[in-house]
């Protein structure tokens, strides 16, 4: 995930300011210098990176900070705060128009995700109860119609098409198609190149004179690095954009882009693509975002991914089998599944406080869910509903059915009495509440066995 290594500096660094009782100017400014480094590092551009550790030292150097109980907490509090102003301060969303349709219009170097995330957006539009319409503007690139049009149906989203007609032809008539359809978002997936030339940018400038769209979107490849600030540059100086859509964040980027860009151009990062799925797409809060960046965890993002991504029903029926003491094995296996339709395990927990920044890739086997889901559909209906039956015969048939060692079935059922004990003590403490304190996150570390 993006921020890894920028998160892991400037733990370290803030370490150090913790480990003093007082903080002098000589200690601040060395840990600002390993707070530039870090940003250099992951990419952020060098004036960026030196104006934002400049902000932070004026502050932290401050008699306010210095003369503090906690001068190192205050310094942290500063750095947090700055590190949302650099990103945006608040959440920026899409312009609306005051008489529907609202004109998007997606632009962005080949190969950056424009028509992808323009289906990511549209269908996260719909789920608002909006009737989105996307549009085929981009008739040089071979297949890229076509690829609209899987995606549009994927997503559930109609597609306006002229086939190879004039880009601009094409998203007139799209608007038009739009008013008499009674579709409140047009989203015009423009050309793209593979550099910034001269008939790109005419070709887009012409499509926003005759359009007006009211919100242009930049989609921005995170992967790209340093480079992605320079044609967000190019784009915003040409164009006028008003937002920035950073796709491929959870990649292994080193982040600079989403800290940079908006620094640079002075327009707001407003989605970031998470993942290949059409689902995988965030509205972009500076806020949480720093939190995450400084180790402080995501709980918001957290709680909002678990309402869209879990079966409530089943999260209703698992807290009344807890406020009963019923936790078995087929909980267990729900709560696998459950768990995995949130994404990467090291994703949920980095969003959690106490775990954020502490969770490495040897911590965690995410094999090790699909392992155990295997065990358990080896077992029968009786032993699921009842593991206390399964003798050694039993785990001998059962490791046999998954392919897998004794010991692992073993571990499982080892790692679920663990947590049943754990569940159990919550509730006999108070059984009114216990099962609403209960989250995925209680139980996943026995699931996963870290080595923390």
């Amino acid at each position: 995930m993006a921020f890894e290594g920028l998160s892991e500096r400037l733990e370290n660094a803030f370490k150090r300011l913790r480990s003093k009782g007082s903080l002098t100017e000589a200690d601040v400014k060395d840990a600002m210098r390993e707070v530039r480094l870090a940003l250099l590092e992951a990419d952020v551009s060098y004036k960026v990176a030196k104006d934002f550790t400049s902000k932070i030292t004026e502050r932290a150097i401050g008699a306010q900070v210095m003369e503090s109980l906690t001068p190192a907490q205050m310094v942290i509090k500063i750095v947090n705060e700055e590190l949302i102003e650099l990103m945006g301060g608040t959440r920026a969303r899409l312009n609306t128009a005051p008489h529907p349709p609202t004109v998007v219009m997606m632009c962005g170097l080949q190969g950056s995700g424009k028509t992808t995330h323009s289906a990511k957006i549209a269908l996260m539009l719909k789920g608002m109860g909006n009737r989105p319409l996307l549009v085929a503007c981009d008739i040089y690139r071979p297949a890229a119609i076509k690829q609209l049009q899987v995606i549009g149906g994927q997503a559930g989203v109609p597609v306006f098409e002229m086939g190879t007609a004039n880009p601009v032809t094409i998203a007139k008539e799209a608007v038009k198609f739009a008013k008499d359809h009674g579709h409140d978002y047009v989203f015009l997936d423009t050309a793209g190149r593979l550099h910034i030339d001269e008939a790109l940018m005419g070709e887009l400038k012409n499509i926003k004179s005759e359009v007006h769209p009211h919100e242009i979107l930049l989609v921005v490849d995170a992967m790209t690095g340093q480079d992605a600030v320079n044609v967000a540059s190019s784009f915003n100086e040409a164009l006028g954009i008003d937002g920035i859509v950073l796709t491929k964040l959870d990649g292994d980027t080193r982040g600079g882009a989403a800290l940079s860009a908006r620094a640079v151009t002075g327009r707001p990062i407003k989605f970031v693509g998470i993942g290949e799925k059409l689902e995988d797409l965030d509205a972009f809060y500076p806020d949480r975002m720093a939190s995450r960046i400084l180790g402080m965890g995501d709980m918001l993002s957290l709680i909002e991914k678990a309402e869209q991504k879990l079966d409530q029903k089943k999260a209703r029926e698992f807290e009344e089998r807890l406020l009963k003491n019923k936790f078995d094995l087929n909980d267990l296996l729900g709560q696998l599944e459950q768990i995995k339709r949130l994404g990467p395990v090291k994703d949920i927990l980095g969003m959690v406080p106490g775990f954020a920044g502490k969770i490495k890739e040897d911590d965690i086997d995410e094999k090790q869910f699909d392992r155990y889901k295997s065990i358990i559909y080896s077992m029968t209906a009786a032993e699921r509903s009842n593991p206390d039956i399964i003798n050694p015969s039993r785990k001998r048939r059962i490791a046999a059915g998954c392919g897998k060692q004794v010991e692992d079935v073993n571990r499982l059922l080892s790692q679920f009495r663990q947590m049943r004990k754990m569940f159990k003590q919550m509730n006999t403490k108070n059984t009114k509440h216990a099962a609403k304190r209960v989250s995925l996150m209680k139980g996943m570390k026995n699931i996963q066995g870290f080595k923390m």
